[in-house]
């Protein structure tokens, strides 16, 4: 079908009030599956404690979730098409609500590890299909609008789930960050439903493609599984890690193989022939992998070597929200005048500075030089996801972009999984190596400066077993600032590096960045 008749047959852009409520309903979605993400990564403890199991074992409660997630993602195009855009986002956003209320009340570890599967399952959808459904609400002109409207709720989420997990696990109890999604999906789901009900996208029945559906679960849960439980088993130097990358690459494989044969694929890896979607989603998640990674660490440095508490920490992120929030409509409103291309370069330019910044923190560095490079990574971020977004989805016909969106955010969701892991695994090891170094560099209590604090210590009345313990902890302290400070300058490099790979990509038509926004 040619692309006037696509916008012929397709409802007219929604207008007034009812666009606003729209969009605010499928960005609270957004923000809520997004933010489950993060949530509860600060109150593992006080999970594991409830529950009598080690910190170590709730993790699970985390893993369950980033895998079943993982696995669904991809499958959004073959979904939609089967059951229809708007049905299946309301169905996830009630399965989702559903779930969440069965988190808060899992009596045991293995129930909330079983639920939080359920959930990360259904939650799958709904990030893909509220791009889709937010593009089809606007028109053409204004599809980076609606990006932007996105693109805030996809990237404060992950900042705000730490500050608000926190919150609500010291004030009220670990329960209620699974219980706050009731009220909002059953709202953003009765919106959605009463806005777009007669605007559902057209379906059609499928084969079930078993065998690619079987393969994905394979290769993406073994991934998955390795990426979060790798730094905990030490990576390759354990059995059951050698054994998961394995699965995966091999699982990975055959999957490839498959999908690239099968008729009425589970996953439409044909997009990849497009060279925009392939280098912008190749750009897309390295550069999500570098931020993720950087988000991840930031506040782990804070709190445990910094001596920031976890809302602390959380309130030393939260500034990133501001200029993303102020900046994201601007870059919206203009990405189909400028090229999308040095938009993205320009982000990566204050990436790069931004981590450079970080680069140059000590010990003594003070929360406002902490918060300076937070600030400006709001601009760093606004300038980031919406012209990337623009150049994978600019050229597709309205039926490919559920397929594109969950395919995409796939690749993405992963790449951040993936970013976590390094991240944590390179600062552990450059720890071990600054700190060998600064022991060598001290030398013995005989050394002049070691014999100084040695005696100052004693002074103040400790034992000489506690004075190793304080200056291996002084020591310990300066090596993983050293650490971290190595991490942020490669990432910084790496932000550079990525520039030349944005500029392989084709710049979308004026007026067109994302073709077909409006034309669902």
């Amino acid at each position: 079908m040619s692309a006037a008749a696509q916008d012929a047959a397709a409802p007219p852009p929604l207008t007034g009030g009812a666009l606003v409520l729209g969009t605010l309903a499928l960005s609270l979605a957004t923000f809520m599956n997004v933010l489950d993400t993060s949530i509860a990564n600060v109150s593992l403890p006080a999970i594991a404690g409830d529950l009598g199991v080690s910190p170590h074992q709730g993790t699970w409660v985390i893993t369950s979730f980033g895998v079943a997630n993982a696995i669904s993602v991809p499958l959004t195009g073959w979904l939609t098409q089967r059951f229809g855009a708007v049905r299946l986002f309301t169905g996830s956003i009630l399965l989702f609500v559903l779930t969440s209320w069965l988190c808060g009340f899992a009596p045991s570890l293995g129930w909330l590890v079983a639920f939080r599967v359920m959930q990360g399952l259904v939650a799958g959808p709904m990030i893909p299909l509220s791009q889709t459904l937010l593009l089809s609400s606007y028109p053409r002109s204004k599809a980076g609008t609606a990006l932007a409207m996105w693109s805030m709720t996809t990237l404060v989420a992950p900042v705000v789930g730490p500050l608000l997990g926190g919150w609500i696990t010291d004030n009220i109890a670990w329960p209620w960050i699974f219980y706050i999604n009731v009220p909002v999906g059953l709202a953003a789901a009765a919106a959605t439903w009463a806005l777009y009900r007669k605007r559902e996208t057209p379906t059609r029945k499928l084969p079930i493609d078993g065998i690619g559906l079987a393969l994905l679960v394979v290769w993406v849960g073994a991934l998955q599984i390795m990426l979060d439980k790798g730094k905990e088993l030490d990576w390759f130097h354990s059995g059951l890690i050698v054994v998961l990358a394995l699965v995966a690459l091999v699982g990975f494989l055959f999957f490839l193989a498959w999908e690239l044969t099968e008729k009425h694929p589970v996953v439409d890896l044909r997009l990849f022939g497009r060279r925009d979607f392939a280098l912008g989603t190749a750009t897309l998640s390295v550069a999500y992998c570098l931020f993720f990674g950087n988000v991840v660490l930031l506040p782990l440095w804070l709190q445990q070597w910094m001596g920031y508490t976890a809302t602390a920490a959380g309130m030393a992120l939260a500034p990133v929200g501001l200029m993303a929030i102020v900046l994201s409509p601007w870059v919206g409103r203009n990405v189909t005048r400028f090229d999308p291309r040095a938009m993205a370069t320009g982000s990566f330019l204050l990436f790069a500075l931004i981590l450079w910044m970080r680069a140059q923190f000590t010990t003594q560095t003070d929360l406002w030089h902490i918060l300076l490079p937070t600030l400006i990574q709001g601009a760093a971020l606004a300038l980031f996801f919406i012209p990337l977004q623009s150049i994978i989805m600019s050229g597709l016909s309205p039926d490919r972009m559920p397929a594109a969106s969950g395919l995409s955010n796939f690749a993405r969701i992963t790449a951040g999984a993936m970013g976590t892991s390094i991240a944590t695994t390179l600062w552990d090891d450059r720890a071990t190596l600054h700190h060998a170094h600064l022991v060598e560099q001290m030398g013995g209590p005989g050394q002049p400066q070691t014999a100084d604090a040695w005696t100052r210590l004693a002074a103040a009345g400790l034992s000489p077993e506690q004075i190793a313990v304080q200056l291996n902890r002084l020591v310990d302290q300066q090596a993983f600032t050293r650490a971290v400070d190595d991490v942020f300058f490669g990432s910084a490099v790496l932000f550079l590096l990525l520039i030349g790979l944005v500029w392989f990509t084709r710049r979308p038509a004026r007026g067109a960045a994302v073709d077909a926004g409006g034309a669902h």
